[in-house]
Order: C-alpha cells, then structure tokens, then sequence
C-alpha cells in the first residue's frame, strides 16, 4: 500500500519529511512552504498508522523503510534528501543504511540511533481513556486530555490528530490500538553491520535531552561524515519552536 503524502513545489531537487510519534507530515506544513520558497519539491509523508496513511496491526522500522522505499519507486525519486524527526529520524537512519544510493544528504532532528526506553506511555494511557462515544466535541475531549497530560503544547499537537469520522463521530486519525501495541518498537536501538558515508547533519534541541554528547561516539560509527547542529532555545520540536533558525541553517547545509 502507498504512503499518503502532501507534495508542495514542482522541482526536481527532492526533499521527502518523515515526522515523530503521534504527529503527521501536516506538522510540517509551514517548514515545507519555506524549503518551496527556495527551489525544493518537498514531499510531507504520513508513516503507517499515522496521519491519513493505512493503519496496520505491524508496526516496525523495518516495516516503514520497506513503506518509504515503496513510495520513492512509485514517484520515481532519485536523489532525495531525506529528513526525519524523532521515530522519523529513526526510519530516516535505518533506510539511509539499506539504501544509501537513494539518499543524497540525511537529516536527522533531535534522534540519535541509540535505544531509548518507553517514555510515551502516559500519553497512550491518556488517549485510551477518550471515548468518542459520549465525548462528541473538540472541547470535551480536549478537557478529558488535560485530566491527564499537563503540556498545553503536546495537547495542542494531539489535538491536530482528532477529526470527524462520520457525522456527529469524532476519531484519532492514528491508529491508537496499533501503536500502543507496539510502542516498545519505537525506541528501539537502530543495529547494522554498514555505515553511510555521505553527509548527514544531526540537528538537536539546546534545551531537548534526546542528543547527547555520549551518543558522538555512536553517531559517527554508523555516520562518519556527521555534523552536530545545535538550534537555540529549542526542545525536542526544534523545528516548531525555532523555525526560521532552523530553516536558515537547513539551507545552509543542501
């Protein structure tokens, strides 16, 4: 099955997005129009069980590389430059390493390729208590989340997840059942005997934890032609905290 995507701009220089966790290439949106503004074809991706893609019950990196290199051979992509953030810069790294032919530069946001431990839990616990049965407007559900998630930003972010099925029948666009089942799958340590030897830019949050300087060690074995970009007063969603910084620096480096 194809990935869904948002395609802006009518370039042959290829940008393809992967998003994180419970997001959405939509969170993309406003980055894709700036990379459009400055001669880029951007394609905004929804991974499986995300976004308007097809829900599975499997759900795993292998899975999605093997969705990414179905949507690149459909669209006849050559030579994209590839940018994921959190679970998309894990997807985005592991592709880079079975197919680096495809892959131009790599960008990976606020991820590195080691393992890190469940740390969404309380968020899937607090979706599974939403019952869309008696919870039939934007406002109820949004107040039943904050008995449980006290980050306005993040429930804002859910908030993008939830439209209207069928009349009078709201849902989560991802698949909430799936991913929970999986949700160790996400953090998984990424785990390969080959390297990628072409440029790949690591850009982290200064204020995110998720890149630290004991993961350099890990970075460049697998990517010996990495950089470390750092964007200031931003956290794990650099791209939304600082967008014009990142933008410039983005652009600097393809």
């Amino acid at each position: 099955m194809l990935l869904h995507s948002k395609i802006l701009g009518n370039s042959n220089k290829y940008i393809l997005i992967l998003h994180g966790f419970l997001g959405s290439g939509d969170n993309w949106i406003s980055i894709a129009r700036k990379l459009t503004e400055n001669n880029f074809s951007v394609h905004l991706i929804d991974q499986r069980n995300h976004g308007r893609s097809f829900h599975s019950d499997e759900f795993n990196y292998e899975l999605m590389c093997n969705d990414l290199l179905n949507y690149i051979s459909y669209y006849k992509i050559k030579n994209m430059i590839l940018i994921g953030h959190s679970m998309g810069g894990k997807t985005a790294m592991k592709f880079s390493l079975k197919y680096p032919k495809l892959i131009l530069k790599l960008i990976v946001v606020d991820t590195s390729p080691k393992y890190y431990p469940i740390h969404h839990q309380y968020i899937i616990d607090a979706l599974k208590k939403i019952d869309f049965n008696f919870l039939n407007s934007r406002k109820k559900i949004k107040s039943e989340l904050e008995k449980c998630i006290k980050q306005e930003g993040l429930i804002s972010f859910i908030m993008k997840n939830i439209y209207w099925k069928e009349e009078g029948v709201l849902d989560f666009r991802f698949n909430l059942k799936s991913l929970s089942d999986n949700i160790d799958k996400i953090g998984e340590e990424l785990k390969s005997d080959k390297k990628f030897y072409k440029d790949v830019f690591f850009f982290k949050g200064e204020k995110s934890d998720y890149i630290l300087d004991s993961d350099n060690e890990l970075i460049f074995n697998y990517y010996p032609n990495s950089s470390i970009i750092s964007i200031s007063n931003a956290g794990h969603w650099l791209h939304a905290d600082r967008p014009d910084e990142f933008v410039s620096k983005l652009l600097a480096l393809i």
